[in-house]
């Protein structure tokens, strides 16, 4: 078994749910019912770096809401499923559609809808407040919680790994 710093040596790819990882599990809701999700401006700044080095990243959610469609597209991510009521199609179209393997894409969940993804991936990791089925299985837990720089944490790990942090950043 390997240990995380060599699982990082193996990523070309992430994947990302929203509530609870890119925004706080705390979510306020509009006068019109639609939850209102924040967003971390770090997990943000490393999204779209990974995405301009070549990474491919897709965002696999349940929600439905088009401003968090809008904030990733924007931020370069490709493939953005929306309303995703079972994951695992999502991720398999989205493997499908780049030719990925799925031992080399790092995916972060953080509740119990994202365990059959998790299972499939080689390097599953969450956020320090996700749930204990979710960390039981996951090589890597994040020292800080959903929307507050998780995601950051981990494509920050992956990039120095790979010689890729903070290094030309001028595109």
């Amino acid at each position: 078994m390997t240990n995380f710093k060599e699982d990082l040596m193996k990523v070309k790819a992430f994947a990302f749910d929203v509530d609870g990882v890119l925004s706080s599990q705390v979510i306020p809701l509009h006068p019109t019912g639609e939850p209102m999700r924040t967003a971390n401006i770090k997990d943000g700044f490393a999204i779209q770096l990974a995405v301009k080095l070549g990474y491919q990243v897709a965002i696999i959610t349940g929600g439905k809401t088009e401003a968090v469609r809008k904030r990733y597209i924007n931020l370069g991510v490709q493939d953005v499923y929306m309303g995703s009521s079972d994951k695992i199609i999502d991720f398999k179209s989205w493997i499908s559609k780049h030719n990925l393997n799925p031992d080399n894409i790092l995916y972060m969940g953080d509740d119990l809808p994202d365990f059959p993804v998790m299972e499939k991936v080689g390097v599953p990791v969450c956020p320090a407040d996700a749930v204990e089925e979710i960390k039981s299985l996951c090589k890597y837990i994040s020292h800080l919680k959903g929307g507050e720089g998780c995601a950051r944490d981990v494509i920050e790990q992956v990039l120095r790994a790979h010689g890729k942090w903070g290094k030309d950043l001028t595109w």
